[in-house]
């Protein structure tokens, strides 16, 4: 039997739908997604199988035009994820259309793209009419070569197998790369931080989601097959601490249960989990805070 594995990169503006991309093909839940932009940090790696192909999703952050450290290091990884693997696929919101973001992503394919295949995922096709997407589509082959272009609404699942398949075939003839029920490489106390920070992105609307990290601070096994984990929010001012506790701690509270719950569900276990909120004015400078994101501190220099 003739195996084929490769990583194949997730590349477009933050909020395009790669996440919710990368966990319908998975199946399963391993990234971050809510509706906020640029909730996606890391690189996260989500396994598929598709017939003898093993596809490994390299999830990357949403490509914007970075303004802070962090938002530098983020768009650093994201173009790196592209450069690594053996396909990208560059999506785009049917609605928004071509954007200057999109612009700017086009011009970076120019070498990015060199040697490797570039297909076009047009999501969210439910929002236009067919010949407004039909335009799109003609505009955008005409601008970039692209091997395929797929319409699809990765919420909806619509056109997903067709570019699962297609993905499949163009990976290279190879080994698989993990185990065949493995579904993601990020160490698991990185998942559970994840699972923690969409809960409070969602809870905290437009309060102060990006000045804020979670922690995986200690996992503690337990003989009854449970798990006790321990995360640190951190915040960067005392007033972010009162907003995350919430009045009388109701909303540390209600991210605790929703976070326990949704890990619950993903490890298949009793999980006990307990959070702390911490405030350090400085973590977007502090490098060990990178480091636990996946990124790599030296990217964000200006």
């Amino acid at each position: 039997m003739t195996t084929r594995a490769g990583f194949i990169a997730l590349i477009g503006e933050p909020n395009a739908g790669k996440s919710t991309l990368l966990n319908r093909m998975v199946g399963a839940k391993v990234s971050i997604v809510t509706h906020k932009v640029q909730t996606t940090r890391t690189r996260i790696r989500g396994v598929a199988m598709e017939g003898d192909a093993q596809l490994v999703f390299v999830d990357t952050p949403g490509l914007f035009k970075p303004r802070r450290r962090l938002d530098r290091a983020m768009v650093a990884a994201a173009w790196g994820g592209a450069a690594d693997a053996d396909v990208v696929v560059l999506m785009i919101e049917a609605h928004r259309g071509i954007t200057e973001g999109v612009e700017r992503i086009l011009e970076g394919l120019e070498e990015i793209g060199q040697g490797r295949k570039v297909a076009l995922a047009i999501n969210k096709i439910d929002k236009v009419q067919s010949e407004v997407l039909l335009a799109l589509t003609s505009d955008l082959n005409a601008r970039y070569p692209f091997s395929e272009t797929f319409m699809i609404s990765a919420e909806k699942g619509y056109g997903v197998e067709d570019l699962r398949k297609w993905l499949a075939a163009e990976l290279p003839e190879s080994p698989w790369l993990y185990p065949e029920d493995q579904i993601a490489d990020l160490p698991l106390r990185m998942i559970a931080a994840e699972m923690t920070r969409e809960k409070l992105t969602l809870r905290l609307h437009q309060e102060l989601p990006y000045q804020l990290t979670v922690e995986t601070e200690n996992w503690e096994e337990r003989k009854d097959g449970s798990a006790k984990i321990d995360q640190i929010i951190y915040v960067m001012r005392d007033g972010h601490k009162g907003i995350v506790l919430g009045k009388k701690g109701e909303t540390i509270k209600a991210v605790s249960q929703a976070a326990r719950a949704e890990l619950e569900e993903f490890l298949d276990r009793k999980i006990h989990l307990f959070l702390q909120v911490k405030v350090r004015p400085n973590w977007l400078e502090e490098s060990e805070r990178y480091s636990e994101m996946g990124l790599d501190f030296k990217d964000g220099n200006a």
